[in-house]
Parts: structure tokens; C-alpha cells; sequence
């Protein structure tokens, strides 16, 4: 007896020491490799984020400030920042040396809590104590340039790939992005003639240039310089072919493009100084660049407006009137956003007004590698839509008249899409009359690099109208945010004016996965229990039918005292109610064996199995360099 215990705990220490020996076997044998077996490929980065990478010349540090002792008491906070953590510890050692990453967990009043203040990481008060939790990336690059995510917020985790290489990329390349910016609407400070005073640019655009290096662009320019990072364009109108050309240009060299186009622009002045009133509301205040768009793989009709009885808004047409449903006024939210864009994540509500309809066209433009196709809806109508004449709203003294013989199609009508490929120049034959090439240079008759651009079918959702309100406070002019318009719209511009490599780098999947086997046993059993239930409670009304029966039969006038009949049915049903109580507890018992048992094969897999695989692979791998070093150098392995 203490013979085979000896030989037993003989056997365990032994396999004990083997384990242990292959474990650290592993780890010498397979240093420095990775793989990425995760359903979504969570710890492989994209190809855009290893170039950024490849192209750091200046060292950048990284501070990564994480309350861990607090986020060991909220398991969401705790699991994240170990997912925030690798993943920087992933690019640090992507980086060849030129990230350097610091893991900072602040105290109460101490010197790493000021740092983090002053680098712009926010801490988070915890409950009623006056502690702080700080959860947040700050970086700093050779030139004291700094940039910082203030707080990592676990629902935005799709995007932390993007998010982070972004301030990278940022501290990499501080020069300010140049925007260059072409509008037919009077967006900018200037002169009013119809006021006689000067006017105040839109918020949208005023946002802009503390961003960026604005360039105000003429519609008559007929080059577009190389440093420009964005051209925006915004209702472009009677565009000159030379203008025209210039644009193609810009996008066949892998420009990046933000483009507003209208069906109905209500900025636009157009026919405003006509003196027949009706010429004035005729006037044309739509928008194309139909020439370009087509080449570039788009589809736009400016007589078409989109109406949306599902996200219509309430308007007040005049003063003193009940508020009307229009059904052109639109108020989009989250089920009109593109979840996976980092354009459109994050934002509550996109306010638009007669806007237009973009659809795809086939083969105009090649996909990039890995992509689904060029053409990538960011914002949407709802099924409750249908396209209606642009003529109907120019003339609109009743909203509610639209809804008239208002037939919806079913269709989702893309109103802002992204695309992203290989295009042609929409002028084959060459440069138009008039535009002279400079010396040695030729024109582009398809993409040197690939097209980015992001057209929205409206302009009024740049109006300060539709999105802020302006109150005086004391002097001061104090805005009063309603909608996400202008943060679209800066989305947009931070997303175009990085590089294509950033641009490629898009959402992706939670890394919190669901236990979808274990989910769907219990949604499997739970329906045997409701079926359980339901039995059940069908037998009680049953049995209180027949026991109201039975009584209005008795000629017993003592309502309260049952009959032997009463008796024993109500003894009937308590045995069933028995019965049923079991079963119930029956199912609830094989539920719980099911996912017991899921689990504990889940344990042999991961604590056995796995390290077992990798053991056997670290030995094959170690067996495989020997075999190489003695036929590379036999002479030396025989000394």
C-alpha cells in the first residue's frame, strides 16, 4: 500500500518537473514568436499600423496611466486595461526602439497624478471618495510636442487600434495638416452685402481652422498644391473643366477629398437679388460634380431628395403656426450610422435637410486588397423612405403636403459614403482646353495611389441652423451644441488628413466574446421551462374552471365548504403541481450539468491540451535548429 502511494506521488512529481522543463523549453524555443489564434484577429495588427511603425524617426514616449488597485474592483475596467496594456506592449515591440512605454499607476497628490493633469489624461472620481482613476494614454515626442487620450472608454474598444496609432502618428508627424477649402456657400468671415455688416464664418468652419491649416481655395484655380492633406469641397457649382481637371488630378495622386454636394441648398443665395419673387424661389440651388463622382464610382441625382417618414422632424414654417412634420428634415440617429466607421462612431444624432441619394456604381472602381468593395455607406435613411422631386421643396409652404400619396419603398438610401479604391480619370482624352502641363509632367489617366474620399449628398447640415444655437451670455457668445453635425464633419477632416495608412486602419471586433455555447444551452432549456410553466398555469386555470363548475352545481349553500368531488380534484391537482415542480427542477439540474460540464472540458483544453501542443512544437522546433546547425557546419560538431 505504501509502496504504490510512493510510486504515485513518484510518477505526479515526475510529471510535475516535465512539465515545468517543456514550459521553459517553450519559452527559449519560441521567444520572440507570436500567433494570433483569436477568432478576429484581435492581437494582429493592421498592415496601415505597421508602416506607421516602420516610419517613426524620432523616439516617442508613451505614459500609460492606470489605476490598477481600482480597476481590480470593477471587472469591465480590469479586464480592458489588461487589453489596453498588451496591446501597447504589442507596438512597443513592433517599433524596433522607437516607442517607449511607461506603465504609470498614479497616487492620490502625487507627482504622477500632476503629470497626467498636465498631459491631458483625466482622472475620474470613484464613488464618494475622493480618489481619482485614470485610465488614459498620454504621449510625448522629441520637439515637446504631446498629444493624449484623456480616458479609454471600454464601449469605444473597437476603435482602440485606431485611437492609439492615431496619437502616434500624430506625435510623428507634428506639422499642422494643411486643409485646402473650396465653398460657393458663405462659409468664412466676410463682408454681407444683403446686411451691410460683416459676418461671422459657421461654427463648422471656425472649428476647423483652430484644427487645422485652412487654405481657402477660388473656384477658379486650376492647380492644387502637393502639400494639401484635404480638399474640401463644398456645393460645388458651374465648375470649369481646367477647375475640374485640377480635382481629378489631386484624387488620381491620392488626395484625400471631403465633398458636399445638394439637391436643395438652403445657403445658397442664388436668384436672391431677382425681383419676380417666384424666379427667386425657381432658382436653381442644387450641386454636382456628376463628371468626377462618375468616375469615381458614384451615383447622384440632384432632382432627387430623400424623405424619411421614420427620422422626419417637426419644423415651425411661420411664426405663431403649430409645429409640421417634414419629412425632409431629417434627424438621423445611431441605426442611420456606420458602426464600424470611426467617422460616424460615437455620434447621437446627424441633423440633414433635402438631402440626396448616393448609390454605387459597378466596376467604376477597384477595391483595395481585403476590401469588400469602394463603396461604403456611412450615413442612411430608414426603410420608411422614398425619393421624391427636388421641385417639391423649392416651393414648400406646407411640409405636411409631402406626405401626400407618400409611398415608401422599403430601401435604405445612403446619404454620406466613404470610398476607397482604384480609379480612372474622367478625362481620357486629356487635359481640357486651356490647361498647360508643366514641363516633363504628364497627366494621370488612373490612380498613382488610391482614391479616399467622402462625399455627403448635403450641405445643410453645415448651417449653424440645423446643429447650434448662439445665445449672448454676458457679452460673451456662447454656443449651445443640439446635433453631432459638427463632429461628423471634424471626424471626417481627422480621419482624411492622416495618411492612408492610418486611414486604413478601421474597427474592430470586442474582444469581450460572448459564450455563445453556454447561451444557447440555456436559451434551449429555458424554453423546456417555459413549455413548464405554461403546462402548468394552463392546469390551473383548468382546474379553478371545473372547481366554479362544481360549485354552482351543489345545492350545498355553504359556498366555503368543498365537496368530496372538490376535494379530491383540488388533491389532483396539488399531486400534478408536484409533478410539474420536479420536472421544472429536473430541467434546471440537466441545464446546469450541460454547462458544467462544457466547462470543465473548456479547463482540459486550456490548462493540458494547449501547453502539451505548444510543448511538442517547441521540441520539434529545437530538434529542427540542432538538425540545421550540424549539416551548416559538420567539421565543428565532430570536434
Amino acid at each position: 500500500m505504501n509502496k504504490r502511494s510512493t510510486l504515485g506521488g513518484g510518477t505526479l512529481l515526475a510529471l510535475g518537473l516535465l512539465f515545468i522543463g517543456l514550459t521553459v523549453l517553450a519559452n527559449y524555443a519560441l521567444r520572440g514568436w507570436r500567433l494570433d489564434l483569436t477568432q478576429n484577429h484581435l492581437y494582429t495588427t493592421a498592415a496601415g499600423t505597421d508602416h506607421i511603425l516602420a516610419n517613426i524617426k524620432e523616439p516617442i514616449n508613451l505614459y500609460f496611466f492606470y489605476s490598477e488597485k481600482s480597476a481590480n474592483q470593477i471587472p469591465k475596467f480590469k479586464a480592458y486595461g489588461v487589453r489596453v496594456r498588451e496591446f501597447l506592449e504589442e507596438l512597443a515591440a513592433r517599433s524596433n526602439g522607437k516607442l517607449h512605454l511607461h506603465v504609470i499607476d498614479p497616487q492620490p497628490f502625487s507627482e504622477e497624478e500632476d503629470r497626467a493633469a498636465e498631459l491631458g489624461v483625466r482622472g475620474v472620481p470613484l464613488g464618494s471618495t475622493s480618489s481619482q482613476f485614470y485610465f488614459g494614454l498620454a504621449g510625448t515626442n522629441s520637439t515637446d510636442g504631446h498629444a493624449a487620450i484623456e480616458f479609454f472608454d471600454p464601449d469605444k474598444e473597437q476603435f482602440l487600434e485606431y485611437d492609439v496609432v492615431k496619437l502616434i502618428y500624430q506625435l510623428a508627424n507634428p506639422k499642422k495638416p494643411v486643409v485646402a477649402w473650396m465653398s460657393t456657400l458663405p462659409m468664412g468671415p466676410g463682408f454681407d452685402p444683403q446686411t451691410g455688416q460683416m459676418r461671422e464664418p459657421w461654427v463648422i468652419y471656425a472649428d476647423a481652422q483652430q484644427l487645422f491649416d485652412v487654405r481657402p481655395l477660388e473656384q477658379s484655380v486650376t492647380h492644387i498644391d502637393a502639400d494639401v492633406n484635404v480638399l474640401v469641397i463644398v456645393h460645388p457649382k458651374q465648375l470649369s473643366p481646367a477647375t475640374q481637371f485640377a480635382i481629378d488630378q489631386f484624387a488620381l495622386r491620392g488626395g484625400h477629398i471631403l465633398l458636399f454636394v445638394d439637391p436643395l441648398a438652403e445657403a445658397d443665395s442664388t436668384g436672391a437679388d431677382a425681383q419676380n419673387p417666384m424666379a427667386a424661389m425657381n432658382a436653381d440651388k442644387s450641386s454636382h460634380l456628376n463628371g468626377l463622382l462618375e468616375a469615381w464610382g458614384v451615383k447622384f441625382d440632384p432632382a432627387e431628395v430623400v424623405a424619411d417618414r421614420g427620422h422626419a422632424l417637426s419644423v415651425t414654417m411661420h411664426q405663431g403656426e403649430e409645429p409640421v412634420e417634414h419629412v425632409g428634415i431629417l434627424g438621423l440617429t445611431k441605426d442611420s450610422f456606420a458602426p464600424d466607421d470611426v467617422i460616424t462612431a460615437g455620434l447621437s444624432e446627424v441633423n440633414v435637410a433635402d438631402a440626396g441619394s448616393l448609390e454605387p456604381i459597378a466596376g467604376a472602381c477597384q477595391p483595395l486588397k481585403g476590401a469588400r468593395s469602394c463603396f461604403q455607406p456611412l450615413l442612411q435613411s430608414g426603410t420608411d423612405a422614398a425619393l421624391l422631386p427636388a421641385a417639391r421643396f423649392r416651393m414648400l409652404f406646407d411640409p405636411a403636403t409631402l406626405r401626400d400619396n407618400f409611398k415608401p419603398t422599403g430601401k435604405r438610401y445612403t446619404l454620406a459614403a466613404r470610398v476607397t479604391g482604384y480609379v480612372k480619370t474622367a478625362f481620357p482624352a486629356g487635359p481640357p482646353g486651356g490647361v498647360t502641363l508643366a514641363a516633363g509632367q504628364q497627366d494621370l489617366k488612373q490612380s498613382a495611389k488610391p482614391l479616399n474620399l467622402v462625399v455627403i449628398a448635403d450641405t445643410d447640415l453645415l448651417s449653424d441652423y440645423l446643429w447650434v444655437r448662439q445665445q449672448d451670455f454676458l457679452g460673451q457668445k456662447m454656443t449651445q451644441v443640439l446635433a453631432s453635425n459638427g463632429d461628423l464633419v471634424q471626424n471626417a477632416l481627422d480621419n482624411l488628413a492622416g495618411s492612408a495608412d492610418l486611414i486604413s486602419v478601421r474597427g474592430r471586433a470586442s474582444f469581450i466574446r460572448p459564450f455563445e455555447r453556454v447561451d444557447k444551452l440555456r436559451r434551449a432549456a429555458d424554453d423546456r421551462f417555459r413549455v413548464k410553466e405554461q403546462e402548468l398555469e394552463q392546469q390551473l386555470r383548468d382546474t379553478e374552471t371545473k372547481l366554479t363548475a362544481l360549485q354552482s352545481k351543489g345545492d350545498n349553500p355553504q359556498a366555503l365548504i368543498l365537496t368530496p368531488a372538490q376535494e379530491q380534484e383540488l388533491a389532483h391537482f396539488q399531486t400534478e403541481k408536484l409533478r410539474i415542480r420536479k420536472e421544472l427542477r429536473a430541467v434546471r439540474a440537466t441545464l446546469d450539468a450541460e454547462i458544467k460540464g462544457l466547462g470543465t472540458t473548456l479547463k482540459i483544453i486550456n490548462i493540458l491540451i494547449v501547453p502539451v501542443v505548444f510543448a511538442l512544437l517547441a521540441l520539434l522546433i529545437a530538434w529542427w535548429r540542432r538538425r540545421r546547425s550540424v549539416f551548416a557546419d559538420p567539421g565543428e560538431n565532430r570536434k
